[in-house]
């Protein structure tokens, strides 16, 4: 550090000069800085680097201690700045505080924010008659607004966004570059004069105009008509959920007969929830979940007398809810006065649409209207989905106003990293040095369109971050699509397998010296003994995994096609224990097939154990949507029970397996109550774990237990977990940043990668 000097005119003054990084861009910092620099006396300057922000500030040593200290702790609410280097400098002999413009060619240290809800004062003045933006869908402040949705590029100014097609009127000027204004460099800043606008199109007719069309889609919604309408990461197919035939016309139109519908419920009361508490019963955790900053879809538990229509989650008690977060959607509940059916607008398993045409080519047969705006969305960005589990939310989906997620790995990289996540609920990553930044949902890739967002989400995180992937990490499934679009690349790539991936991913958020027993429980996924595995349980620690137990495996008839139908699963578990079943349809040929082994892969898959308990029980043979058996049977699981006794056995790997048998004859008897079956099921599955967990620990010692893979997005399943384990003295950890299902399968690869090749600077 270089010697303080000091100012002839005033002695006792030093210059010191601070990088800030972080998330220290799109949140206001800059102005935020200039405001305390004014009220603390300091003179200098504060400047956007790309990603990072730098202050050169001159007064008393007293002076620059307090605005030192003030940086961190009187922050915007929506920045996370961090100091990552101080220094004394030379006097520049500074008048006043300025903010210079940003620097285009300084080296990269990029933070993207997410996109953030509306604030409180941007409420105010939409609802107030007096104000200028009175009932504007577009207002924003520094604090609020979309970010990454617009941003083309970095550093992050108007002219980067897509806002740079709409000049800015004079009143907008004035406050965009007035330091004291809280819109001062609001990038997406607008107002009805020179912002963005709504247009209405519909088959009978075509509303321009930001009130009038909102009045008219609102109309369109009295009257039982569904709706496409473009909000912040693409657009919401919506109708009134209130109304029976409106909803059920929605699902027959998207082909989507039983899949639960989010609803859009408006923020009423001293605590916005008055309205979500007249449809469902929360907890505190989830009231806090609902009002976070992310605004995610959080799932709550409906209430008996809640006046929704039935279709909004057939067969299940929990639903889908989630409050406004942009000022459109305030506006339109607002004008609406009731809750409104708000589920992603796309082709099932697709990425949510954007694009203003591709929504009135590909959804003319689902809409009667729809609600436009000439705002570009740059990028996709469905909403997050959030279920409270043991007393902490978990993110289910990854998305709006939560991602891209950044997180600090707990090693540094030798070399940049590029992770291609699985084939179901795909989420990329890119990881470079000591930093991971996980992509919001994309879905699927069994369809074209989920390829191109695939690509391009891999393509924009390279230019956002200005980092460029040496190798790729991806699935060691050789048929998933992200695999073979990695061997294509002619890039390295390190096959990593699925559930090592899932047991390394808890090492992304608890990093650990002490071993680790992770159970990777899901539907099925590649194993290293070229199985199908799904209930595994995996002792040790990222790059070191020994598999230590399992459930007894079991031959699927049709293989894949067990997924949609629960039946399958049911039949091979009877024919593997010896028992009776009934197959829907070509019993012999069916039962043929499996006592050949003829398109019948073996599994562990505890997903598969769910599915057939579905089936056993009556309540599903086909599902309709994945997971529709398990959720099914979670619902009707509603009272305390004890749990049946399973076998354990070490086998000749040294394996301790759990025998499903002794389930089936309780799950086939009609004569014990249907919820008593579903709850003894989940008593069962949750003591075995702990079985298993106690059984390893008399060979391996003290261990963290963790908990990995779809099925623990089960509530009831892991609270029961956590609950049994804490009798016997064991630490359980679960997910709280990513999804535990296979959206989080990016970030442990990238964790599994670099322990494997050892790609890490110690």
């Amino acid at each position: 550090m270089t010697k303080p000097s000091s100012s002839a005119s005033n002695p006792s003054h030093i210059a010191t000069r601070f990088t800030l990084t972080g998330k220290v861009q799109g949140v206001g910092f800059r102005p935020f800085v200039y405001r305390l620099a004014k009220q603390l006396g300091i003179r200098g300057w504060v400047q956007n680097l790309k990603g990072r922000v730098l202050v050169h500030a001159e007064a008393s040593a007293g002076q620059l201690e307090a605005f030192a200290r003030s940086l961190i702790e009187q922050a915007p609410t929506i920045a996370q700045p961090e100091i990552s280097h101080q220094e004394a400098h030379e006097l520049e002999s500074m008048t006043e505080f300025v903010i210079r413009d940003s620097d285009q060619y300084a080296e990269a240290d990029i933070h993207i924010p997410p996109d953030f809800f509306t604030c409180p004062d941007c409420l105010r003045e939409m609802d107030d008659p007096q104000d200028r933006r009175y009932g504007y869908p577009f207002i924003n402040c520094t604090q609020c607004g979309p970010r990454y949705t617009l941003i083309r590029t970095l550093p992050y100014d108007r002219p980067n966004t897509s806002m740079a097609d709409f000049p800015l009127c004079p009143d907008c000027m004035a406050e965009y570059e007035d330091p004291m204004n809280r819109r001062f460099h609001a990038e997406p800043v607008a107002c009805p004069v020179c912002g963005p606008t709504l247009s209405y199109v519909a088959a009978d007719q075509s509303v321009e105009g930001n009130e009038s069309a909102m009045e008219a889609a609102v109309e369109a919604l009295r009257i039982g008509r569904i709706l496409a309408i473009k909000g912040v990461g693409g657009y919401h197919l919506v109708c009134d959920a209130r109304n029976d035939e409106a909803v059920q016309r929605l699902r027959l139109r998207k082909q989507r007969p039983d899949k639960p519908l989010a609803v859009l419920v408006p923020a009423r009361g001293e605590d916005e929830l008055d309205a979500v508490r007249a449809i469902a019963n929360i907890t505190p955790a989830e009231a806090e979940c609902l009002r976070a900053p992310s605004r995610p879809i959080v799932l709550v538990t409906r209430r008996d007398d809640a006046n929704l229509a039935a279709g909004i989650a057939p067969g299940l008690n929990q639903i889908g809810v989630f409050l406004p977060y942009s000022p459109l959607h305030h506006r339109l509940l607002q004008l609406f006065d009731g809750p409104l059916v708000a589920t992603s607008a796309n082709i099932s398993g697709e990425p949510v649409l954007t694009d203003n045409q591709d929504v009135d080519r590909r959804l003319a047969q689902v809409t009667d209207g729809t609600l436009h705006h000439n705002r570009e969305i740059v990028r996709p960005a469905d909403d997050s989905v959030f279920r409270v589990i043991a007393g902490n939310p978990r993110p289910l989906r990854l998305g709006r106003g939560f991602a891209p997620v950044e997180h600090t790995l707990p090693f540094r990289l030798k070399h940049p990293l590029l992770a291609v996540g699985g084939q179901m609920k795909n989420t990329v990553a890119l990881a470079w040095e000591d930093r991971i930044v996980i992509s919001p949902h994309i879905g699927d890739l069994d369809s074209p369109r989920s390829l191109t967002v695939f690509e391009n989400t891999i393509n924009d995180l390279q230019e956002l971050y200005q980092v460029k992937y040496n190798a790729i990490v991806a699935d060691a499934h050789p048929a998933y699509a992200a695999h073979r679009w990695a061997n294509k690349t002619g890039a390295p790539v390190i096959p990593v397998y699925h559930h090592l991936a899932h047991a390394s991913a808890l090492g992304l958020e608890y990093p650990a010296d002490e071993p680790w027993l992770v159970f990777t429980w899901d539907g099925v996924g590649y194993g290293t003994d070229g199985h199908l595995w799904g209930g595994e349980a995996l002792y040790g620690s990222p790059g070191n995994w020994q598999r230590v137990a399992s459930f007894r495996p079991f031959s699927i008839p049709g293989g894949d096609r067990a997924g949609r139908e629960p039946w399958r699963s049911a039949a091979a578990l009877c024919w593997e224990a010896g028992l009776p079943y009934s197959a829907p349809a070509d019993q012999e040929l069916m039962q043929a097939a499996w006592e050949n082994r003829i398109n019948c892969p073996t599994t562990t898959a505890v997903g598969r154990l769910f599915d057939a308990a579905a089936a056993l029980t009556g309540l599903v043979d086909k599902a309709r949507f994945e997971g529709q058996g398990p959720m099914m049977l979670e619902t009707r699981a509603t009272v305390a029970c004890d749990a049946e006794s399973l076998p354990l056995q070490e086998n000749k790997q040294g394996l301790v397996v759990a025998d499903w048998a002794p389930l089936l004859p309780m799950l086939s008897d009609a004569s014990i109550p249907l919820e008593d079956r579903a709850s003894r099921f989940h008593a069962t599955m949750a003591a075995t774990l702990v079985q298993q967990a106690k059984a390893v620990r008399e060979s391996k010692g003290a261990f963290r237990i963790g908990l990995s893979g779809g099925v623990f997005q089960n509530k009831r399943l892991s609270e029961q977990v956590f609950e049994l384990c804490a009798r016997v003295g064991l630490e359980v950890y679960m997910p709280a940043v990513i999804p535990c299902n296979d959206g989080g399968l990016c970030a442990g690869q990238i964790i599994e990668a670099a322990a494997q090749n050892n790609d890490m600077k110690h």
